[in-house]
């Protein structure tokens, strides 16, 4: 199978949650095959879970590179350059050290109280409204959001605007070239000005904790800082916002699996690393690394210079390390999924998204009993369309009581 002109990728669609079958023929045939996404030079692309880690993690890859090439990429623009994910250690190093300790697990454990007072709330309104309710407007979403704003310290009246700026962050097609550069234009300067605002006005919040890094220990850039607040308020919300109705729907069209865990709560926390792994995110694979030296890999010589892609969704289905790896499995006790990246770039906030995940599953599930689609999937359900990530944009549901 294998070809020496780039394939066009991304391969699926964006609507659902179907991951397309040829990222299986890759695997067994061609690892690591050549791509093209509609922008950007061509690029490799990892297939095979060992594959991906090795590229995720092994610092013969680096992301910095990227910040100076044409980067194979699924919109017009380029990613953010100065943020963490453009970084090579040390300097990565340095930036993630300053915020890491906001998201260690001791820490996260501290807001699950917080974090279930709030689901608690948002079912109460969904209750009080009654049935049908959009599972992504009155839960989903400010569930995570809430619960970021608080983190950082960002006015939670304001999530109205951030929630539109930050779909420039993760627009493919959804919004014009000169729409994102003017909504992330907006957002820093948004940033900027809480910044102002907490210099004058300390709080017990991640804003005021960066200031302290940037005037007092001086590790810290202005622009780093108002990108690294930005990064944080967007990532912090959108992946779980996302994930929610990912998960529900998922558990929704697999009754075995919703049956086991209704009848044992005490199953969400795997179950979550299950979701993790079963349902892929991504609409394709993105922020490429290059190859500093030759490196052999997935059977082939990646030339220095060269980009890699990672496919976390299909390195998730490997089944060479996942065993009948399109069954969602919550008894599985296979190597860990990579949902939340590996190596320097492993995600900031997993231990956050992961709570998160754990108590809107079991407030979903204890809170709205016999929680089901209103009517049918195909007519309580629209899907995001010209994003990266793939979910719901609305999901109608309805509960007894």
């Amino acid at each position: 199978m294998t070809t020496t002109e780039p394939r066009t990728y991304p391969f699926n669609s964006a609507e659902a949650l179907d991951l397309d079958p040829f990222y299986a023929q890759l695997r067994k045939q061609e690892p690591l095959s050549r791509i093209q996404l509609p922008f950007g030079e061509a690029a490799w692309l990892a297939t095979r879970y060992e594959d991906a880690k090795v590229v995720l993690g092994d610092p013969r890859f680096s992301r910095a590179v990227a910040v100076d090439r044409d980067e194979p990429r699924l919109r017009t623009r380029k990613s953010m350059s100065g943020g963490l994910l453009s970084m090579d250690p040390p300097d990565h190093t340095r930036l993630r050290r300053l915020v890491a300790k906001a998201f260690t697990g001791r820490r996260v454990e501290k807001l699950r109280a917080r974090t279930q007072e709030i689901a608690d709330g948002l079912a109460d309104e969904m209750i009080a409204k009654g049935a049908p309710a959009d599972l992504v407007e009155d839960f989903a979403l400010p569930l995570p959001i809430t619960v970021i704003c608080e983190l950082l310290g960002v006015p939670f009246d304001d999530r109205a605007d951030f929630r539109v700026w930050s779909d420039a962050f993760l627009s493919t097609t959804k919004l014009t070239p000169e729409q994102v550069t003017d909504y992330m234009e907006r957002m820093w300067a948004y940033i900027a000005g809480l910044i102002e605002q907490r210099r004058r006005e300390p709080a017990d919040d991640l804003i005021t904790a960066l200031i302290a890094a940037r005037d007092e220990e001086d590790k810290l850039s202005e622009d780093e800082m108002v990108q690294l607040a930005a990064g944080i308020l967007v990532a912090g919300h959108e992946t779980t916002a996302s994930q929610i109705p990912n998960f529900t729907y998922v558990l929704l069209t697999h009754p075995e699996q919703l049956a086991q865990l209704r009848a044992d709560l005490e199953l969400i926390p795997r179950a979550v690393e299950e979701l993790m792994r079963f349902v892929p995110l991504g609409v394709g694979a993105g922020f490429p690394r290059y190859a500093t030296e030759d490196v052999e890999l997935g059977g082939v010589q990646v030339r220095a210079g060269e980009p890699v892609l990672v496919s976390v969704a299909s390195a998730n289905r490997d089944e060479s390390v996942f065993e009948n790896p399109d069954q969602l499995d919550f008894a599985r006790e296979e190597a860990s999924q990579i949902g939340f990246g590996h190596g320097p770039h492993h995600c900031l906030g997993a231990q956050l998204a992961r709570m998160e995940l754990q108590v809107a599953l079991r407030t979903l599930l204890t809170r709205l009993p016999g929680l089901d689609f209103a009517s049918a999937p195909e007519r309580d359900v629209d899907w995001k369309t010209g994003m990266l990530v793939r979910g719901p944009q609305r999901m109608s549901l309805s509960w007894q009581g």
